[in-house]
């Protein structure tokens, strides 16, 4: 089992166990360094050659792409065939942020299945009644025909797609049919739920599917803590569904190259990365807190002052149950954008107006003009 640590950005930094792999990555990668001159100078998969094997020395550590844990974890379980695809799009969710480069289309889209919950959870924006009041006409649930125009969009020009945002995938009833489309589609997929609902039926359609990771959102080992946090779930049923899940893969899908992993948002001094590992390494491949960020209230939150520019304008597209875009998760009331999946292509949205104007803004330094993005932690 791997313990994983999250900075600050929520991004992985460390897995135990995986320098060997790291070689073995490496040493398939330098057959490369030779045939990347015949690229362009722009190339990500060039950029990612050079700095892999020290020839960008000039940049910056922070500039410079590397094959941090969970990536070189997530390429042992691909074919080498596909490293050259990862690893573009691995270049471009890293690095774009830092040099503000802008592709096509985003490195990774952010799907929601459903924006409703079943949970209340403290630390999530679920509890502002603006959102989860269905009078106000934010909540609903994806239909396969929007879906699939999303998918047929994205389909050999991105490899990230992530399903989930502000509400619980699972509770989609087309959930599996979303799942069986986009399948083989995409190089680094992935679900994040509460596993409050996942039963036998769904735990044959996530692993009949070609996704790279499951991350069960759990915050702590134990029924009291879990229940504080997790407001409206039950961590026995969790855990057993968890478990349920293990068990159905071991049996029927021994080469399943599935990650799965258990991720907790850090809240609370009594949550122990320890007593997580200990409790969920059974079940799971890798265990992990996240650094909470202040998003349930951001709309009534302090300003905070930073001027940074928010990595998300370069790395990735949220875009709702109902075809609306938005560019964070944080504006959950979707304030900073208008529009649709329906008016616009995906590529339109990334690269037009409204989107290179928010992006213009946070570079010049106008960050605390704009909301809710003054209010926000992210950078």
């Amino acid at each position: 089992m791997n313990q994983l640590v999250y900075n600050k950005a929520n991004s992985i930094q460390e897995i135990r166990g995986i320098k060997d792999k790291k070689q073995i990555i490496l040493d398939y990668l330098k057959k490369y360094k030779n045939k990347i001159e015949k690229l362009s100078v722009n190339d990500p998969f060039r950029k990612a050659i050079s700095d892999l094997f020290g020839d960008n020395k000039e940049l910056s550590k922070e500039a410079c792409f590397e094959l941090r844990d969970h990536v070189i974890e997530e390429m042992s379980r691909l074919d080498p065939s596909c490293y050259e695809r990862y690893i573009r799009y691995r270049y471009a969710y890293e690095i774009f942020p830092i040099t503000h480069q802008v592709d096509e289309f985003p490195p990774l889209v952010q799907i929601e299945p459903t924006s409703v919950c079943n949970y209340r959870c403290v630390f999530c924006y679920q509890t502002d009644t603006r959102l989860s009041n269905k009078k106000n006409g934010h909540m609903g649930s994806m239909n396969l025909d929007t879906f699939k125009l999303m998918i047929d969009q994205l389909e050999g020009n991105i490899e990230g797609i992530t399903l989930a945002s502000r509400g619980e995938p699972l509770v989609n009833k087309s959930l599996p049919e979303m799942l069986s489309y986009m399948s083989g589609k995409f190089l680094a997929t992935k679900i994040n739920t509460n596993a409050s609902l996942l039963n036998e039926k769904m735990s044959h359609a996530i692993l009949e599917a070609d996704l790279q990771t499951l991350v069960f959102s759990a915050d702590a080992a134990d029924e009291l803590l879990y229940s504080q946090l997790r407001v409206n779930g039950k961590f026995d049923r969790v855990a057993k569904n968890v478990e349920q899940f293990h068990n159905i893969k071991e049996k029927h899908y021994t080469k399943s190259k599935l990650i799965t992993r258990v991720s907790g948002v850090k809240v609370k001094t009594e949550q122990d990365i320890g007593e997580m590992e200990q409790f969920w390494t059974r079940y799971v491949d890798q265990v992990a807190f996240v650094d909470y960020n202040p998003w349930e209230n951001v709309y009534d939150a302090d300003k905070k002052n930073i001027l940074a520019p928010c990595s998300d304008l370069w790395r990735r597209l949220f875009i709702w149950w109902d075809g609306k875009v938005a560019p964070c998760d944080v504006d959950y009331l979707t304030t900073l954008t208008n529009e649709t999946i329906k008016d616009y292509t995906i590529s339109e949205i990334w690269n037009g107006e409204n989107y290179n104007n928010l992006r213009e803004k946070h570079l010049s330094g106008a960050r605390q003009k704009i909301e809710p993005c003054s209010r926000c932690v992210v950078v």
